[in-house]
């Protein structure tokens, strides 16, 4: 080959070269440069799955551990949870009673029959219209009276005779539970009596018989009313004294005004331990604060011992909005139909509690899953209002 001819090769090759090299050259560049952002995005994707594990772990033992985060509680605290205390030997005997009652399947009556039992100081003003309430259905009901202060003259022939031995009852006072405790005792010895329903003589009924029968008898909770009250009328009440039967944590407030299952209610009987407790330490004028056992006693007691059993609302209609010392009471110019049908379609349980934020605990009323309306009965009620309310009975308690 000709030198010339090289020289042409040799020129045309060399620019070519220098080309291929410089491509190459800037294909290194760029992936130099590229490394860096990849290693930083990964970074950042890296913080942000941490920041989001620690302000929101999600509900597994090993996120809450590993991230101790502030918001991981209870069994996924951010450390082990230390092991339960000793118990008592009054609270292990306590315990095992209660766990082989409420294990003991209750008794099959082939005549289930609801209790209810009335707490009075007297005379009972709605007498006619609880007959009207209880009339042609005398086979699933049986009643009973408390009369603190007076024996009552009965206009009812459901009444007459159901009349229990009575000791005086002081309102706040101990004395309360113990008239409760009472009644149950009584109504727990037909043992027909499946549920137990307690009222006082300002009560009314809300549905008819079958309705309240049915929600009552057709479920396998007792409604107890039970809620945590952070205020001055809730945990302020609690003293250290009940320690370490019951701790502050556990303390609950409610409604005295229960309906109860047979099973509970002979729990009631076998307790003797968180009722002293709350006898001794749950007192008016105690240590500068006022608690009412009747309120606490048994939202505490049954929380305790069978949470699940219980619906946490009362289906006993009490108006606190007026915010006094006692609910408002209804006058008869206040008793119109629309009034009594507006009680019958609430369908949420409402608490406000006592601290200063006021905050308003609003819960759906839950029927085996269902939601329904919450009250079966009323109060307070004024005598004067008996003929209004017998008048509208059979239109308000239709469903």
């Amino acid at each position: 080959m000709l030198p010339s001819t090289q020289l042409k090769k040799g020129g045309a090759w060399r620019p070519q070269l220098l080309k291929d090299f410089m491509v190459m050259s800037k294909s290194r560049s760029r992936s130099q440069m590229k490394r860096p952002r990849w290693i930083i995005a990964l970074v950042c994707i890296l913080c942000v799955f941490l920041i989001t594990a620690y302000f929101y772990p999600s509900e597994s033992s090993t996120t809450c551990y590993l991230f101790s985060s502030p918001n991981c509680d209870g069994i996924f605290g951010k450390t082990p949870p230390s092991p339960a205390r000793e118990l008592t030997d009054d609270e292990t005997a306590s315990s095992v009673v209660v766990k082989e009652i409420l294990n003991t399947p209750p008794l099959q009556s082939k005549n289930p029959k609801i209790a209810f039992m009335f707490l009075t100081p007297g005379t009972l003003p709605f007498e006619e219209l609880w007959e009207n309430f209880f009339q042609g259905h005398e086979d699933k009901f049986s009643v009973y009276v408390h009369a603190s202060k007076q024996k009552p003259i009965h206009v009812s022939r459901y009444f007459v005779d159901r009349d229990i031995h009575s000791e005086q009852v002081v309102w706040g006072k101990f004395s309360m539970v113990e008239a409760e405790k009472r009644l149950l005792a009584n109504a727990l010895l037909d043992p027909d009596n499946q549920h137990f329903v307690l009222l006082s003589d300002s009560c009314i009924p809300l549905h008819s018989f079958d309705y309240v029968y049915n929600y009552l008898m057709y479920t396998n909770v007792s409604f107890i009313d039970c809620f945590v009250d952070p205020g001055p009328h809730g945990t302020g009440r609690y003293a250290e004294q009940m320690m370490p039967e019951v701790e502050k944590h556990e303390f609950r407030k409610g409604s005295q005004w229960f309906t109860m299952k047979r099973q509970h209610a002979i729990v009631m009987m076998a307790d003797s331990l968180y009722y002293t407790k709350f006898k001794l330490h749950c007192r008016p004028n105690m240590d500068g604060r006022n608690c009412y056992s009747d309120e606490h006693y048994l939202p505490t007691f049954f929380r305790m011992k069978d949470p699940a059993g219980l619906a946490n609302w009362s289906v006993t209609f009490v108006d606190w909005s007026e915010g006094k010392w006692h609910p408002r009471a209804f006058r008869n110019q206040d008793v119109t139909y629309d009034l009594l049908r507006n009680i019958t379609s609430i369908a949420d349980s409402t608490h406000v509690t006592s601290d200063a934020t006021k905050t308003v605990l609003r819960t759906p009323c839950l029927w085996n899953g269902m939601k329904r309306p919450c009250f079966l009965f009323a109060r307070k009620f004024y005598p004067e209002t008996l003929g209004k309310l017998i008048h509208l009975f059979s239109n308000y308690t239709k469903v």
